[in-house]
């Protein structure tokens, strides 16, 4: 396997993506948050004492795939043209499923940005509710789909 984001002497580098032809490319990743049944009711009910929990976290993962370049080295200043986060409550399972979908007219995939969206959105709900409840988790951060560029189509077959 050849890695690109290393010259031939080793050195870390940002991969050239100048010659790439720009298409819309688009991508959706998740997480989930687990937390008690008692929790969720609050957050579905706007009754966590730190406010609107989804709301907030929404903001915080639109925030977080416009920064994704400050956040993980070497990917590429992508001028983003829509970014959405949503949130599936599962009552019975005391979870949330967070999908963040991001698009752009651009060089290099979008991959990166949704993924940290989905994630920040997780720690912001983690971080206005740690007070309620110590047994939140985090977890199941993937790639479900993208589109766009030279690879085509992926879409993630649920439970791989």
């Amino acid at each position: 396997m050849e890695f690109n984001h290393f010259d031939d002497h080793g050195n870390a580098v940002m991969v050239d993506v100048s010659n790439k032809q720009a298409t819309m490319r688009t991508a959706t990743a998740a997480a989930e948050v687990r937390m008690s049944d008692e929790l969720l009711t609050a957050i579905r009910t706007s009754a966590v004492a730190k406010g609107d929990v989804l709301s907030v976290a929404r903001l915080a993962g639109i925030m977080a795939a416009k920064k994704t370049p400050e956040l993980i080295p070497l990917s590429h200043p992508l001028a983003l043209h829509s970014v959405a986060v949503d949130f599936e409550p599962d009552r019975g399972a005391g979870r949330i499923e967070i999908r963040c979908t991001v698009r752009a007219f651009e060089r290099t995939g979008v991959e990166m940005e949704a993924m940290t969206g989905a994630a920040v959105a997780a720690l912001t709900i983690y971080d206005m509710c740690k007070g309620s409840d110590k047994s939140i988790s985090i977890g199941a951060i993937r790639l479900l789909y993208k589109e766009g560029g030279k690879s085509g189509v992926y879409r993630r077959e649920e439970g791989r």
